[in-house]
């Protein structure tokens, strides 16, 4: 079985750089990103991935507004998405069940090994 392929939209180049580096050093994952959400739709449909990690708070498009074009996209519809953000804690993801609007979140920073049990968790229930 092959690299799953993982989307990374978030602003802040340094954070999706460094995420991309951590999760192509497993092995597991190819990882691409896009730093500019208002391209992400299109980025997506070419890259057809098997999960987006998305950032909520971006200064030209909530990451919100986003998924909603993803979800309004018969193409990507059905592409599991997982919200990364900096404005709550992981006591916060966990007193909230882990969801935000339906998708499963987390805290930025977060680990690698939690980062990768909620892509294989998200991917895995898509299936």
């Amino acid at each position: 079985m092959g690299r799953k392929r993982i989307l990374v939209i978030d602003d802040e180049k340094g954070f999706s750089t460094m995420l991309q580096l951590n999760l192509e050093s497993t092995g597991f994952y190819e990882v691409r990103v896009e730093n500019n959400p208002g391209k992400a739709l299109n980025t997506a449909l070419k890259y057809n991935p098997d999960l987006v990690l998305l950032d909520i708070v971006m200064p030209s498009k909530e990451g919100p507004d986003v998924a909603i074009e993803f979800k309004s996209n018969n193409q990507l519809r059905n592409t599991p998405i997982v919200f990364l953000t900096a404005t709550i804690r992981q006591s916060e993801v966990d007193s909230e069940g882990g969801l935000i609007g339906g998708h499963p979140f987390l805290a930025k920073p977060s680990s690698l090994p939690c980062l990768m049990e909620s892509i294989e968790r998200n991917i895995m229930a898509s299936c």
